[in-house]
């Protein structure tokens, strides 16, 4: 066989993720590759850091990129976390929930789950009751930002409601970040991950995480080591925290270029103002609400627990939704998400997430929807 440079097609991404990049960050990831032990790099390491806590708004010192992708990032929160035998509250509204609940039992907590239905948002009174019920709980866990629905959480009830019962709180912020408010200092966030592809517009495989104090006392008093060796914290913190010379102790080979990139992407939301991403994200999906309706297409989610970034539309009776995507695909070049789990087949996810949210991909979509839907067979 022979083969060929790859060129991959040109796409108006409007899925659950990966999202559009800006130019900019293209142009970053064509950089020179240099050490990642390198003092340049390092620099560069310190000023993501400090860019990633105006995105999480947070002052927590421990906030950084784990080399991986957004599960690694919910990886890296309960291998440090969570201890064998720990009760763990897990509430569940989506595929990524239910992520979540893997993740804790394969660590050995004792799993406890509040289910809610998926379209809707956590249901605050169910994780009291919870709590009430298990007064012993360690940790509780719920996805703020369920991308499987496009349903939206609120974060800072939620985790009130934890603290009040001594249970510290992992947010899953994956959609969130850059898209939709997140104040992890303000509502007290113990530990958050989300993921460079979505509302950032990076490239795939870096999970920016962050954890506060009560979070790393929680993980300075575990009677037993952290299982994974990779995503142990206190090895990790080696290399990405410096002794006050800027020096790195060697734990991995970091992915230099993907840094340069998230690295940019901090750089035009710190530009943007995160504030202003935020309102333009509620603009856009108002626009495209506004058009779905004149096409008839309804969303899953209740208006109120919307996500902006993320939107899952009911399929219409006798439309062969793959067939579509397909065509939005192959005479368009549009990628559009299909649903998950119980959703499968019924749904689809439109994305507007970071660079991809603006009017002109919005009209795009809505044009390329209407003339596919009046030509289905």
């Amino acid at each position: 066989m022979t083969f060929a440079t790859f060129n991959p097609p040109e796409r108006t991404l409007m899925g659950p993720g990966p999202s559009n990049i800006n130019p900019r960050v293209l142009a970053a990831l064509s950089r020179p590759v240099i050490g990642h032990l390198d003092p340049a790099f390092v620099g560069m390491m310190e000023e993501l850091k400090v860019m990633l806590r105006y995105a999480f708004q947070t002052e927590n010192a421990l906030t950084f990129a784990v080399s991986a992708p957004g599960s690694a990032g919910m990886e890296t929160c309960f291998v440090n976390l969570v201890e064998p035998g720990d009760k763990v509250i897990v509430c569940r509204n989506g595929v990524f929930g239910g992520r979540m609940i893997e993740n804790a039992n394969r660590y050995g907590a004792q799993t406890v789950i509040v289910e809610d239905e998926w379209g809707k948002p956590v249901d605050a009174q169910k994780l009291e009751d919870a709590l009430k019920a298990n007064p012993d709980t360690k940790v509780v866990a719920f996805v703020q930002a369920e991308t499987s629905t496009g349903a939206e959480s609120d974060t800072k009830t939620l985790t009130e409601i934890a603290h009040r019962h001594g249970a510290l709180v992992i947010v899953d912020a994956v959609t969130a970040v850059g898209g939709t408010p997140v104040k992890v200092d303000e509502w007290g966030i113990d530990a958050i991950y989300s993921g460079s592809q979505k509302c950032l517009s990076c490239v795939p495989g870096l999970s920016p995480v962050s954890f506060n104090e009560r979070a790393i006392a929680k993980l300075k008093s575990r009677k037993t080591p952290v299982p994974s060796w990779f995503l142990d914290l206190n090895l990790v913190l080696s290399y990405w925290n410096s002794d006050g010379g800027g020096k790195r102790t060697y734990h991995h080979t970091a992915p230099v270029n993907s840094l340069y990139a998230l690295h940019e992407s901090l750089l035009l939301l710190q530009e943007e103002g995160l504030e202003a991403a935020w309102a333009r994200h509620r603009t856009q999906h108002a626009k495209l609400a506004e058009g779905l309706a004149k096409l008839g297409l309804d969303f899953v989610v209740p208006e109120g627990s919307r996500l902006p970034q993320l939107n899952a539309v009911k399929v219409p009776a006798g439309v062969d939704e793959a067939a579509l995507r397909a065509r939005l695909l192959n005479e368009y070049n549009l990628e559009i998400g299909a649903g998950l789990g119980p959703l499968a087949g019924k749904v689809w996810r439109i994305g507007l997430m970071g660079y991809t949210c603006r009017s002109e991909n919005v009209l795009f979509c809505l044009a390329a929807l209407g003339a596919v839907l009046n030509t289905a067979p």
